[in-house]
C-alpha cells in the first residue's frame, strides 16, 4: 500500500463532508474538495491564519462573525495545514459508506469546475460500510464542519487501513453509551448559546413565561423595570389559586450570586414558593441559600433545557420556528441485569 506503511500514529487524519452531488467527484475523480469559489486562487494567500481572515472578509463583507471564523479556518486547514500523506476519511452519502485514503497532492486551484475549486489529489486506500465502525467512530466523523481532525477513534480508522476487513468491533458496542451523552451534551450546549444569543433580559422573561404555559402553569408577566425581584408570577389552574409561584429569569452569562437569590426571597409572600431561572448557573453561596430555603427551586441551563426539550412540541411557534428542532432517536446502552 503505498505511502501508507509509515508510522501510522504519526499521520494526521481529516474528516471531510461534502453533498451527496460531490460524491463523484470524490470517489471517481479521486479528489477533495471545498467550495468558496469566489475566493480566487489561495496559493498566493500569505499562509497564516490572519490573512486567510482577511481575504474572506475582503469577499465576503456581510458575512455573519461566526462564519469567517470557521470558513476561514477551514479554508487555512485545507489549504496550508493538509500536507502529502495525511488521512482522509469520507462518509459518502449515495452509498453509506466510509471512504479511507491519503492526501496525494499540494493544494490545487481548479477554477474550471463550479463551486468546489479548492482541491486536493485523493488515493482511496479503503471503502468499507459504515456497519464496520464503532457508534463513536460514526458519530465523530457526523461532524457538522466541512473539515474536521478525526482524534477520539484515529486508532479505529488506522486499524482499517492495516486489516482487509474490520471485523474486532465488539458485539457490544461501549461506545453507544458515551456518543449519547456527547449527542445530548452538544445539543444542550448549543441550546444555551441560542437562547443567550436571541433572547436577552425582558425577551428572556417571556420565554421562561411561555414554557411554564407549556408545563401548564398560568402566568402573569411582572412590568417591565419595576418588578422588585418578581418577574413571573405563576399560577396553577385558572382560578389563580394558591400555591402562588414568583419567578425570577436572569439570562447573564455569570453565576447567580447569593443576593440574588436573596432579592427573589424579599419578594415572596407568605406562601409562595420560588423559582430561580438562569441559563448560567449559581455560585457556591447561592447553592447553599438554595439548600436553606428550600421553597426556592433554583433551575440553571441544563435544567432548563431538559424542561424545554420536554414541552417544546407545546411552546409558541415562534419559539419554535426561532429554536428548530428535530426529534430523533439515538442508541443507548442497556443497562447490565447483573
Amino acid at each position: 500500500m503505498d505511502n501508507s506503511g509509515d508510522n501510522l500514529e504519526e499521520k494526521r487524519i481529516w474528516g471531510i463532508h461534502t453533498p451527496e452531488i460531490n460524491d463523484d467527484l470524490f470517489l471517481q475523480r479521486n479528489t477533495i474538495a471545498i467550495g468558496w469559489e469566489e475566493l480566487g486562487d489561495l496559493s498566493n494567500v500569505e499562509k497564516n491564519r490572519d490573512a486567510f481572515r482577511e481575504k474572506y472578509v475582503s469577499t465576503y463583507p456581510d458575512a455573519k462573525k461566526g462564519n469567517i471564523a470557521v470558513n476561514s479556518g477551514t479554508l487555512f486547514r485545507f489549504t496550508c495545514e493538509m500536507q502529502i500523506g495525511d488521512y482522509v476519511v469520507f462518509p459518502s452519502k449515495s452509498d453509506r459508506m466510509i471512504n479511507i485514503g491519503i492526501v496525494d497532492s499540494d493544494y490545487i486551484f481548479n477554477g474550471e469546475v463550479y463551486h468546489y475549486v479548492h482541491q486536493r489529489k485523493v488515493k482511496w486506500l479503503k471503502h468499507l460500510p459504515r456497519t464496520a465502525f464503532s457508534q463513536g467512530a460514526l458519530y465523530e466523523t457526523g461532524s457538522l464542519l466541512t473539515l474536521f481532525t478525526v482524534k477520539n477513534y484515529a486508532s479505529e480508522f488506522l486499524t482499517a487501513i492495516e486489516k482487509n476487513i474490520v471485523n474486532d468491533i465488539p458485539e457490544e458496542d461501549e461506545s453507544v453509551a458515551v456518543t449519547a451523552d456527547e449527542i445530548q451534551e452538544n445539543t444542550t450546549d448549543y441550546i444555551i448559546k441560542e437562547i443567550s444569543r436571541q433572547l436577552k433580559g425582558y425577551d428572556f422573561e417571556d420565554f421562561v413565561a411561555n414554557v411554564l404555559e407549556a408545563m401548564g402553569y398560568k402566568t402573569k408577566i411582572s412590568q417591565h423595570g419595576g418588578d422588585g425581584g418578581r418577574d413571573i408570577i405563576a399560577y396553577q389552574g385558572e382560578l389563580q389559586l394558591p400555591p402562588r409561584i414568583v419567578v425570577q429569569a436572569k439570562s447573564q452569562d455569570s453565576k447567580i450570586s447569593s443576593s440574588l437569590v436573596r432579592n427573589l426571597k424579599g419578594a415572596m409572600c407568605e406562601g409562595d414558593y420560588g423559582f430561580f431561572v438562569t441559563l448560567s448557573d449559581y455560585s457556591k453561596d447561592a447553592k447553599e441559600y438554595l439548600e436553606q430555603n428550600p421553597i426556592i427551586r433554583g433551575i440553571n441551563g441544563v435544567q432548563f433545557v431538559k424542561l424545554f426539550l420536554e414541552y417544546y412540541d407545546k411552546l409558541d411557534e415562534k419559539y419554535r420556528d426561532m429554536f428548530p428542532l428535530k426529534k430523533v432517536y439515538i442508541p443507548i446502552q442497556k443497562e447490565s441485569k447483573e
